[in-house]
């Protein structure tokens, strides 16, 4: 018991700086190979700048290292991010200095590899990025804004009494030559939020598990009392989040010894604006028309649901400190000349790889494809879709889609676009499509930046193909999402399993197949689900439907409450198979297997008597006949 008292009075007394620096050590040893700390020894120390002893990075180092692209303007966020989890469990400490040891633990968790120190800390990484990204000040600063001298000279101060360091290196690694617009410590460097008594204190599980594995939560817990950075109070100014989210998009198919500029070199003016769009429409799934920035609630809730994978570009970005070009793995001993920091940049030396897309469809482009990757692991995309059906070179038909898409053996991406329908049909087609369906009781869905009503659904089937009769087809895998205007996935119900139908009536997804025959008392109008997507027949028109109500195959919406339902005439539609060589190769083998039957069939041989055989043909009734309609056997 005495003991147990000496341990915790030791824990107190022990210095945030000795603890983070015990971390960085125990990181090091822990998560990472002998030949990777070298690489990463390398590769910092012979970019980083050095004042008084202190061996640093600052912005720029950082954003030429990683190649980020200045045509979206990511770099001081990037940046932001950076200085935050270097200072990390101290929220405290942080803008932190960027020194070998702070940077170490950047690459540890954008790189995702502290499981194997942190063991309760892998669910948590969100709320650790969120915090990176937020500023804690209700004016909502951005990192792009210019700060004022007041309050740069009050970071100033607060921080000399936190970190043993002289003036000048610190403002050294915050910021750039005077004059230079972008300033990435401005999220940091901001006024303490008031104190709300009502608010939950908010412990940060990945810091805990830190501190746990060193027996240090004491002092986890006085610096958080001391800094007092609620994370409720917290707010993701949307143009940050934006910018990082066009990032996102252009890393997503990133590998991890692949140069970003590769990448970056396709960023034309047309494809900046693309990404906009994409990022758009992400952006409108947190509801920025309503706040300034975004809260964490909104961010827990959607990024789990809707977009899983979407910092998994950052895990391959950060690889890049792992190998190092300078050290050349052929040789025992590396040259004594000291390399330079052009020779540590990554180099374009890359083999060339096979397209990430094999071709552009109407819908899904690079951009569309990075936003699914978002919520679809990207190494079963990029590199591994196969155009099955484009409705502009095959038609828009029933018959075509079974022709392309039915031997495919593995999942599929389908993809629909088209143009909101007004409140009253106009034409034939349209009201003949409307008496289709029962009476539009929901308004339309969010409009988002667009204004040409113009909207993107999809489906992901995990399953081939096939027609339904009875049952629908499908799995818990399964996934509808909308794309445009606003970005948002529904996940599979086992309330019913109504996934996939197809039959002469059209598809749906989380629709009731349809009656064989029409029932007396009961509506003739097609069964739409709680939450569904809807192709007619002659696929002119579908319908997405969202009722709160849920019950259905497929759950609501996690990010808006409201009922509503999208009637569009269809534009364009997709279906891409997801799979490599081996999926293709087998269903060129269903085809040709296919087509010999086809003319085996054709080419069935007559025997050499041919009145015989015309008097056989004749008695099945197959030729001939002179208007006989047959009759009993019995």
């Amino acid at each position: 018991m005495g003991q147990g008292q000496s341990d915790e009075h030791v824990a107190r007394n022990v210095s945030t700086e000795q603890l983070s620096h015990e971390l960085a050590l125990r990181f090091a040893k822990k998560c990472f190979t002998p030949l990777e700390i070298t690489h990463y020894k390398n590769i910092f120390r012979s970019l980083a700048d050095e004042q008084d002893g202190i061996q640093y990075w600052k912005e720029e180092t950082l954003c030429r290292f990683l190649v980020i692209p200045d045509a979206l303007g990511p770099g001081p966020l990037v940046y932001q991010m950076a200085t935050y989890l270097g200072a990390f469990p101290f929220p405290s400490l942080a803008p932190s200095i960027l020194t070998i040891e702070a940077m170490l633990k950047v690459v540890v968790i954008m790189t995702e590899r502290y499981g194997t120190v942190l063991k309760r800390g892998r669910a948590d990484q969100n709320k650790l990025l969120f915090r990176s990204l937020a500023v804690f000040d209700r004016r909502m600063s951005s990192v792009y804004e210019q700060p004022s001298q007041e309050l740069l000279e009050s970071v100033r101060d607060e921080k000399s009494d936190k970190v043993d360091t002289s003036d000048a290196v610190l403002e050294e690694a915050r910021s750039q030559a005077a004059g230079q617009e972008p300033r990435s410590d401005l999220g940091f460097a901001i006024d303490k939020p008031a104190n709300d008594e009502d608010e939950e204190e908010d412990d940060d599980e990945l810091a805990l598990a830190a501190l746990d594995s060193l027996d240090a939560i004491e002092v986890f817990k006085f610096d958080q009392g001391a800094t007092d950075t609620k994370i409720h109070h917290a707010q993701i100014p949307v143009d940050n989040f934006r910018r990082l989210l066009m990032l996102l998009l252009v890393i997503a198919p990133l590998d991890s010894q692949e140069s970003l500029s590769k990448h970056a070199e396709r960023l034309t003016p047309p494809r900046v604006e693309s990404l906009r769009q994409v990022a758009d429409s992400i952006l409108w799934s947190f509801t920025p028309e309503q706040n300034a920035g975004i809260f964490y609630p909104s961010f827990n809730k959607i990024i789990p649901t809707s977009l899983p994978y979407m910092f998994d570009g950052l895990n391959a970005l950060f690889e890049h400190f792992l190998f190092s070009k300078n050290i050349d793995l052929s040789k025992r001993k590396r040259s004594s000349a000291p390399a330079q920091m052009t020779s540590s940049m990554p180099q374009t030396l890359d083999p060339p790889l096979e397209p990430l897309l094999p071709r552009e469809g109407d819908i899904l482009n690079l951009d569309i494809l990075s936003q699914i990757s978002f919520f679809i692991k990207g190494n079963n995309l990029f590199r591994h879709l196969r155009p099955l059906y484009l409705g502009g070179d095959a038609g828009f038909s029933l018959g075509s889609i079974e022709q392309k898409v039915f031997n495919w053996r593995a999942p599929s991406i389908l993809l629909v676009s088209g143009k909101r329908l007004p409140s009253t049909p106009n034409g034939t087609r349209e009201r003949s499509f409307a008496d289709t369906l029962p009476a539009k009781r929901f308004p339309n869905g969010v409009s988002g930046n667009s204004s040409r009503n113009k909207v993107i659904f999809g489906a992901y089937i995990d399953v081939p193909w096939k027609h339904t009769y009875k049952e629908a087809i499908g799995g818990p895998e399964m996934l509808l999402f909308q794309l445009n205007p606003l970005h948002e996935v529904f996940h599979a119900s086992t309330l019913s399993k109504d996934y996939l139908t197809f039959t002469k009536a059209g598809l749906g997804f989380g629709c009731p197949p349809p009656r064989s025959k029409n029932v007396s008392g009961l509506s003739s109008h097609t069964a739409l689900g709680p939450v569904s997507l809807m192709l007619d027949s002659s696929l002119e028109f579908g319908v997405f439907t969202h009722d709160t109500t849920g019950g259905g195959s497929f759950h609501p919406s996690v990010s808006r409450d409201t009922d509503w339902q999208d009637r569009f005439e269809i534009e364009n539609l997709e279906i891409w198979g997801c799979g490599g060589d081996e999926e293709a190769a087998r269903q060129r083998a269903a085809w040709a297997f296919e087509e010999r039957e086809a003319e085996a069939r054709r080419s069935v041989k007559m025997g050499k008597d041919f009145e015989a055989d015309r008097a056989l043909l004749e008695m099945a009734g197959l030729v001939g006949g002179h208007g006989n309609t047959g009759g009993s056997m019995g």
